[in-house]
């Protein structure tokens, strides 16, 4: 990666990460000091929304670890196989919360059960992008191994000369 890109990518963590620790503090405060007046049931939006930016900021941390690999050109080891796992955990994570406030949500759309139905779709939509992901690192499993046989071959090589 280019030096440009990767500072452009950890700018871009670090607003996510500042937003997300932002987010959950007014979730905090909000469910010690703002009581529920009855229309939603917000305790549980709030709570489901402070863990769905624990998944967020788990992704974000994976992703700065991985970034750094890449700047050290050690991406290409076991050790990268946490990190990646750790994002696509973050994401199925993400998925479940959303699936939650679609559920807590589906009971007020019983006159209009087609926005049920799409925030359904978005939540398939997100395990989709975590499948994206395990194929990614499924290619670094295969980048690894041909990594480590290239090491070898190299090094039978070098006993050969």
């Amino acid at each position: 990666m280019g030096k440009l890109a990767v500072r452009a990518l950890r700018v871009v963590l670090v607003v996510v990460f500042a937003g997300t620790v932002f987010v959950q503090a007014l979730m905090v405060w909000a469910l010690a000091t703002d009581p529920e007046d009855g229309s939603l049931p917000l305790t549980p939006l709030r709570v489901i929304t402070i863990l769905g930016m624990v998944s967020v900021q788990v992704a974000v941390v994976c992703v700065w670890r991985l970034v750094a690999m890449v700047r050290r050109g050690t991406v290409f080891s076991n050790a990268a196989f946490r990190y990646v796992d750790g994002v696509i955990g973050a994401i199925v994570a993400a998925a479940l919360v959303w699936f939650a406030v679609t559920a807590i949500n589906a009971p007020g759309q019983r006159d209009d059960p087609g926005v049920t139905g799409i925030m359904a779709g978005v939540g398939v939509a997100i395990l989709g992008v975590a499948l994206i992901v395990l194929l990614l690192r499924m290619l670094l499993a295969q980048a690894v191994a041909r990594d480590v046989e290239a090491t070898r071959m190299q090094a039978e090589l070098d006993e050969v000369i």
